[in-house]
């Protein structure tokens, strides 16, 4: 396409109907047409291809070039006023002299006067098309500029966001990994006392079988020497003593052993219950989680989103969540209703403000957001509502942490130290929209980090 200054009908043109772009539409290969004019062509056609380049396309997908369109709305409208402007003006006659007037150093003179001015003069209907036509390009000129930067930050957008992809697939592939691992031993150390029960049971049994084996040999011996006595002489047989037969039948009956089976409902009830239970120790749950995408430039965050600290500027899109001026981070839930609480962990960082923001504030340019805050700067602490003077907080000792509460419903947002429960402020204040948990004003030395919550499973 042709630059801000050098626009010409071509090149606002459609190739199929050699007129102005209406309706004009992209398609994947680059290349636009009026929306109609595609369409005609390609009902001619078996397949769809463009027109120009031939390259296949998809019939269902052709967005708007609204970027074309503008263009060419207002080359069109500029056109028509300067027709009109010209033909207005071309019937402007010098009032003593009856002549066309013409244009020179900004005035509008005609014929007569031109013998005795200076040369080079030009007709006033050629003066003022020149200048429309420079008005034009200058306006040409600005929308291309806007465009360009538009385009620059797409083309950041679409790299940051091919990064966060691989990124976020990276990180959830870890963590993934993490579970599978816990998994692999907690199956593993399960069947390795399974192993060991059966292990036991198995030597139990043996030993039972071992001793009912020495009984067998024992009651076959005896089982001999009876019938050797039997074989005696009936008075031989008389005489022998009565303990003799009575301890043949009072030997006990042999009995299975007890337990001897495997616990199968002590291995298998509620297993997936009681791995998850398990888990609770490495799984972390933390209240808030920050949005990257509403951080400040000089903010970095954890892998985990739970933390922030500062760094160097980075190479990132000014996409509209982002604050491109004040230094502030934003929870990735808001919140419209209900309690909430969450600890922020300042420790001995020597700048920090926490709080929440309002979701409609100005999150461009120096623009003091709708924001409810307590703060550690320059040494004081303070509570800061969203208009008026901060409110000074005495603070002793210096807390390592500061614990939001939040009650939406009742209006009001209370901070305090939940190591020693001391209450630092409280806001009393009828929201009327979404709130975002905030951090702030990170130093450079010592980050910022949402305490992990405490775990706790409940069963009725």
């Amino acid at each position: 396409m042709a630059s801000g200054s050098s626009f010409q009908e071509e090149d606002l043109s459609c190739s199929v109907c050699r007129d102005i772009f209406k309706d004009p539409v992209l398609l994947s290969c680059g290349h636009s047409f009026c929306k109609t004019c595609l369409q005609d062509t390609w009902k001619q056609r078996e397949s769809q291809e463009c027109p120009l380049c031939k390259r296949k396309c998809s019939k269902d997908w052709y967005p708007p070039n609204l970027s074309l369109k503008s263009l060419c709305e207002a080359f069109s409208q500029s056109h028509i006023d300067s027709q009109k402007s010209t033909s207005k003006i071309s019937s402007a006659l010098c009032g003593l002299h009856g002549e066309t007037l013409e244009l020179e150093d900004k005035q509008p003179v005609c014929l007569v006067w031109q013998d005795t001015r200076q040369q080079n003069h030009k007709p006033l209907p050629e003066a003022v098309q020149d200048h429309k036509v420079s008005i034009c390009s200058c306006v040409f000129s600005k929308m291309v500029l806007s465009y360009q930067r538009d385009i620059k930050n797409c083309n950041i957008l679409c790299f940051t966001e091919t990064c966060q992809a691989q990124h976020t697939e990276r990180q959830i592939k870890e963590e993934f990994q993490k579970l599978h691992q816990f998994l692999r031993e907690e199956e593993e150390a399960r069947i390795a006392t399974l192993r060991e029960e059966e292990e036991q049971k198995s030597q139990m049994m043996k030993e039972k079988i071992e001793e009912m084996d020495r009984q067998i040999s024992s009651l076959s011996d005896t089982i001999r020497a009876i019938e050797e006595e039997l074989r005696a002489e009936d008075i031989s047989f008389l005489d022998l003593p009565p303990v003799s037969l009575d301890s043949v039948f009072t030997l006990p009956d042999p009995q299975l052993v007890s337990g001897a089976l495997i616990d199968v409902a002590k291995h298998l009830g509620n297993l997936q219950f009681r791995v998850w239970e398990k888990m609770q120790g490495i799984v972390k749950y933390t209240p808030v989680i920050l949005d990257p995408n509403t951080a400040y430039r000089y903010f970095i965050l954890s892998d985990d989103l739970t933390s922030l600290r500062f760094c160097a500027s980075q190479q990132l899109p000014d996409n509209p969540e982002r604050f491109d001026y004040n230094a502030w981070v934003l929870g990735s839930e808001g919140f419209n209703s209900g309690t909430h609480s969450w600890d922020v962990e300042v420790g001995d960082s020597t700048v920090w403000s926490v709080g929440v923001i309002q979701e409609s504030s100005q999150r461009k340019g120096n623009m003091k957001p709708e924001r409810w805050i307590v703060y550690f700067i320059g040494g004081k602490y303070g509570a800061s509502p969203p208009s008026g003077p901060g409110i000074p907080i005495t603070m002793r000792p210096k807390p390592q942490r500061i614990r939001v509460l939040l009650d939406r419903d009742r209006g009001q947002l209370s901070f305090s130290d939940p190591d020693n429960n001391t209450h630092l402020h409280t806001f009393t204040h009828t929201f009327t929209e979404q709130v975002f948990p905030a951090i702030g004003h990170v130093s450079k030395v010592h980050h910022l980090r949402i305490v992990p919550g405490k775990i706790s499973i409940k069963m009725e």
